[in-house]
């Protein structure tokens, strides 16, 4: 902050303000910043940033601004006082500025996932810190577990929070926590070290140290694919499974494809039906799927299922999981995506075509009115025609959603019929500047700029985000949809084409997402009859806090169709931070990289088209503008030679990290 801005503005003196709104106000500044800039501008500004409230929690996290000089400078300065510091993703400070966290001695909880870190500077470090309760680290090639010194031992005993991230087979610190309540592992084994050789858990049998569960409140397992992850995860399980820790509250495992049940699985899913209440149950799809499990599980005021993928018809959910509409107003979570039964009350005679029964909806809505997150996505739910009875309808009654995810054929409004002309997707005026005539026979409607309402009142879909105005995280994606790069799933190069209720959800229901004020994040996949794209231009003009969008495989897949509209939508997306887009034929020129330089705080971004282009002096002019910057993926058509050019030239640019990776 400049000195200038403790002066006048628009006429009010910032510092007339009271301490409690200048607190508010200096609370959004980076900490580097607040401590070693802010605090320098006046007398009373230098003892609010100060404040507790202020330096007690510090978060360094995708702050890539803080430099090693920073960081070891505001560790000097405010080290003692800080009790919750997060360094997550803070790859490019080296082990010896990371290593400056052990004077602050005061810490409570420390996050140094993604931060290098040997085993003998963690021992290091930990040492210090005697207070410690929560701590999450990776562990990587090369740690062991003998490095750690008597003093690190102590300090990980009274651990009760442990985040961990694991690279390789291993228990990591997990068994020096002998009074943990909460555990979260994250398992990114790769099955092949980088010399080729096969990597084995085997290594980890007959270590003499093993997991301490006991005190165990909180169960948290997250694999990446291979079978290496879940060959480790059975030996973190193999000790669950001997003896079940009574105050379990919450058992969760999230697992691409399959996973076989094991014996030792097996008896510690029996033990678990036996012996504990659960509050957030999520399982592997073949441990659940053609079982009885749930139906002896004990629920204690649960806040969290999932049940991904799971063959989960109707009649179960809601005899098995809401118990015949029993009150689950502590529901706050609920994960039914690829579930394609789970409406439905017979999984064995259902269609993906045929419409799901509204009865079971409306009794899932009415025990779990409190839901805050809800996932429907990966499925085929198409409502019938009656009043009142269409899915949009009956979600409109959780007014407490923040999240929510659907496919898109779930918004239609309803099935065609054969004695009516199929519906064409409505479509907004073209902003001035992109010159596309009207089409004939084409229903229009007013231009966003216009200040009208572009999509229908009438519609279902406009209806529901109507009544659900604080949305912050929505999802819109295709049942068919597969990304070309999935995170944990394997890619599928023959994708299945649109379902045919897609078809009449176009640029109307596109616009009617612009009524989220308070929207953060966006993803809209597989929407097959966007013609124009000008919903976008009403979602950037009045979702001002928009931070992530992810866009694939919009219009017709021959071409892009609405590449003018996203260009005049990023001119307004002044918070946007991440940009995903996975749309074969993206023509990545000097135009689309001329309006992506308009998002002042975008830090990320991923383009993924087959057989797209992109010219590389746009890139470089692009990344010349946007030094905020950090990462550029750009996985087009272009020729390896091309990528290879590219890479370097941004390479010799940059000063401080790597900020790109063209790939071909």
């Amino acid at each position: 902050m400049h000195p200038a801005a403790a002066g006048m503005a628009d006429g009010v003196h910032l510092l007339g303000f009271s301490d409690e709104i200048l607190l508010h106000i200096l609370s959004h500044v980076p900490s580097t910043d607040l401590i070693l800039n802010v605090r320098r501008t006046c007398r009373k500004l230098a003892a609010l940033c100060l404040d507790k409230s202020l330096i007690h929690t510090v978060l360094l996290q995708k702050d890539y601004q803080a430099s090693e000089d920073k960081v070891r400078q505001l560790v000097k300065e405010i080290g003692r006082e800080i009790q919750q510091l997060s360094m997550a993703g803070c790859y490019w400070l080296p082990g010896s500025t990371v290593e400056h966290v052990a004077r602050c001695r005061s810490l409570v909880k420390v996050n140094l996932s993604g931060c290098h870190l040997t085993s003998l500077r963690l021992s290091k470090m930990l040492s210090a810190l005697q207070h410690l309760r929560s701590l999450a680290i990776d562990v990587s090639p090369g740690f062991d577990a003998s490095q750690l010194s008597s003093e690190c031992k102590a300090t990980l005993s009274r651990v009760r929070e442990l985040k961990q991230t694991l690279f390789t087979p291993s228990y990591g610190v997990v068994p020096c926590c002998t009074s943990l309540e909460k555990l979260l592992l994250y398992f990114e084994i790769l099955d092949r070290t980088r010399e080729g050789a096969i990597l084995s858990g085997q290594l980890m049998v007959g270590q003499s140290n093993v997991p301490h569960y006991q005190n165990l409140r909180v169960f948290y397992a997250r694999l990446a694919p291979g079978y290496i992850n879940q060959e480790v995860v059975r030996l973190y399980l193999a000790v669950l499974s001997d003896r079940t820790p009574q105050n379990l509250h919450a058992f969760l495992i999230s697992v691409p494809g399959s996973f076989a049940e094991s014996g030792a699985t097996k008896n510690l899913l029996d033990s678990m039906a036996r012996n504990v209440a659960l509050d957030a149950l999520q399982l592997p799809k073949s441990w659940l799927n053609g079982s009885s499990l749930l139906q002896h599980m004990k629920f204690n005021n649960p806040f969290y299922f999932s049940f991904s993928r799971c063959t989960l018809s109707g009649g179960h959910l809601i005899q098995q999981v809401i118990n015949g509409g029993k009150d689950l107003r502590s529901l706050a979570s609920l994960n039914l995506s690829g579930c394609v039964h789970c409406l439905s009350p017979d999984s064995l005679l259902r269609k993906a075509e045929d419409d799901i029964d509204s009865s079971i909806l409306e009794t899932l809505v009415a025990s779990c009115c409190n839901l805050r997150h809800l996932n429907l996505s990966a499925a085929h739910h198409h409502s019938s025609e009656g009043l009142g009875r269409h899915l949009c309808q009956l979600l409109a009654r959780l007014r407490h959603l923040r999240s929510l995810s659907l496919p898109v054929c779930s918004v239609a409004d309803s099935a065609p019929r054969a004695d009516r002309a199929p519906a064409q997707p409505a479509m907004h005026a073209v902003p001035r500047g992109f010159g596309k005539k009207v089409r004939v026979g084409v229903q229009s409607c007013p231009s966003p700029f216009s200040g009208q309402a572009g999509p229908q009142p009438s519609s279902v879909f406009w209806s529901l985000l109507k009544n659900l105005p604080f949305l912050e995280h929505l999802e819109l994606i295709g049942s068919n949809f597969s990304s070309a790069m999935p995170r944990n799933e394997p890619a599928i190069r023959n994708s299945l084409p649109p379902c045919s209720r897609a078809q009449s959800v176009g640029d109307s229901e596109v616009a009617a997402i612009g009524q989220l004020a308070f929207l953060r994040h966006l993803t809209l996949a597989q929407l097959p009859s966007v013609l124009t794209g000008s919903g976008l231009v009403s979602i950037g003009l009045q979702c001002q806090q928009l931070r992530s969008l992810s866009l694939a495989n919009l219009g017709m897949m021959g071409k892009v169709v609405y590449m003018p509209a996203l260009s005049d939508m990023l001119k307004h997306c002044k918070r946007l931070r991440d940009l995903r887009l996975e749309q074969p034929y993206f023509s990545a020129n000097a135009q689309f990289f001329q309006a992506l330089s308009q998002c002042p705080s975008l830090q990320r971004l991923c383009l993924v088209s087959r057989s797209g282009t992109l010219q590389p002096d746009a890139v470089l002019a692009f990344m010349a503008r946007c030094l905020h910057v950090v990462m550029c993926h750009l996985f087009t058509g272009e020729s390896l030679a091309t990528c290879k050019s590219l890479q370097q030239s941004l390479l010799r640019r940059s000063s401080c990290h790597t900020r790109s990776s063209p790939s071909h």
